[in-house]
């Protein structure tokens, strides 16, 4: 069994090596690119429609190009002792990025993924294959109809990163959708998102205080130029009933290649401003990107 396990494995590597060039397929979501990393030799970013999702290297399952993949990454290194597994939920699932890094830092982790888009879903698995022996499950269904399946305190880490057009769909930015994230997560478990906004950044501005009704603890990571309104851009909330290690947050995310800043508490709420909680009834998707955001 492991010398087939590392033939099955060198095939696959010789196959990533040969291929040079763009692979791209019509999904649900438009039109999905898997672009060669020049630089790294078996890894590739995901585009869908242009606009970039993922980058995976696979001989480096660690690795995190993505400014916002780092601090979602940071956030998994601080849920728990080093190196404990996790159970843990990721509401979109990309080119499986961030289930791989757990895989490769977080041994005999179990991880549920819930894609709505199947044919993205059977692209990454054929073009960028998941290390069979990882407990990674993958569901094609919508975010919040998967999470509805999913038991009563199982997850310790909820991970959203929801995109459909560049856009965070209305129905997975409400209370009752962050109602049923604390359902599923255990007592002390951690809700992290990966949030896009512009200024005059109302919508991050929801979002945190509906995270707020529900969760006692918050904290927000994104660029200082995000902050102050300047530019379109990502923010990662963490959320939990319990204290989030805040100085170890902070510290990482200002050690990051394009260093960025942390609120929590009073400076949070200040920012927040009185935003209104999102309810299903109101709910709108997150705002598109400017034409230029990834350029």
């Amino acid at each position: 069994m492991a010398r087939r396990g590392a033939d099955r494995g060198a095939s696959d590597r010789k196959r990533s090596e040969r291929r040079q060039e763009s692979v791209s397929a019509t999904v649900d979501g438009g039109l999905a690119e898997l672009v060669p990393d020049r630089e790294r030799p078996r890894a590739w970013t995901l585009l869908l429609d242009g606009a970039p999702q993922s980058h995976v290297d696979l001989d480096d399952p660690a690795y995190l190009s993505f400014e916002y993949q780092r601090r979602l990454g940071h956030v998994i290194d601080l849920a728990g002792p080093a190196g404990r597994p996790l159970q843990v939920v990721h509401l979109g699932g990309g080119a499986f990025t961030l289930a791989r890094y757990i895989a490769a830092s977080r041994p005999r982790s179990t991880q549920q993924i819930v894609e709505i888009d199947a044919p993205l879903v059977q692209l990454v698995r054929r073009e960028l294959p998941l290390d069979p022996q990882a407990r990674i499950r993958v569901r094609s269904a919508d975010a919040r109809a998967g999470l509805g399946r999913i038991q009563d305190g199982w997850a310790d880490l909820v991970i959203a990163d929801v995109f459909g057009g560049a856009r965070t769909p209305a129905h997975l930015t409400s209370v009752e959708f962050l109602a049923e994230v604390r359902r599923v997560l255990k007592p002390g478990g951690q809700y992290a998102a990966n949030l896009a906004d512009g200024p005059p950044l109302a919508h991050l501005r929801g979002q945190i205080a509906t995270a707020a009704s529900l969760f006692p603890e918050l904290a927000l990571a994104a660029d200082p130029t995000v902050w102050r309104g300047r530019r379109f851009g990502n923010a990662v909330l963490v959320a939990s009933d319990l204290p989030i290690a805040v100085a170890d947050l902070t510290r990482r995310v200002a050690s990051d290649p394009h260093p960025g800043r942390v609120e929590q508490g009073r400076a949070l709420a200040d920012f927040t401003g009185g935003a209104a909680v999102v309810t299903d009834a109101g709910a709108k998707p997150s705002p598109a990107p400017p034409p230029d955001a990834f350029s």
